[in-house]
């Protein structure tokens, strides 16, 4: 099973509002770099958009080390997701899941690899991390761009 490592992050300005979302997908010595933006979103949802477009790109099942600074999507894929499933996308509490359609994507996406999920700690200097922030933010700008 090829071993691939795959760094994301998400940023919004505003909470809602437009966000952006930035991957590196590393596989030895090639890298590929994506990002995306929508005009109205959050951070959490970006945070995620960008685990499953990176997770989208593999063509074949993967032993996949994924790093993000984003707890919300570390604890939602390890902790949470079971729970939900058994649920039927419902909360402990009986509530739906928030972003449920973006969690049973990455649900069934992480079905086909070995996902090893790893947090950093956010604007701390982790270069990959670092680089995905600064892929994120681009991507708001470009869309800030052409919205004018």
């Amino acid at each position: 099973m090829k071993k691939v490592a795959i760094f994301t992050d998400g940023a919004c300005s505003g909470n809602p509002g437009i966000g952006g979302w930035g991957a590196i997908l590393r596989y030895g010595e090639a890298e590929k770099e994506i990002s995306g933006a929508e005009e109205r979103t959050t951070n959490n949802r970006m945070e995620m958009q960008a685990v499953v477009s990176a997770l989208s790109l593999l063509k074949e099942p993967c032993e996949v080390d994924l790093t993000t600074d984003s707890q919300y999507v570390v604890k939602g894929a390890t902790e949470w997701m079971s729970g939900w499933i058994a649920n039927g996308w419902r909360t402990a509490d009986k509530k739906p899941v928030q972003n449920s359609g973006l969690w049973q994507e990455i649900a069934r996406l992480k079905k086909a690899h070995a996902v090893h999920w790893h947090w950093v700690k956010g604007h701390a200097g982790h270069p990959e991390n670092e680089r995905c922030d600064a892929l994120a933010r681009a991507a708001i700008d470009d869309l800030r761009e052409r919205l004018k």
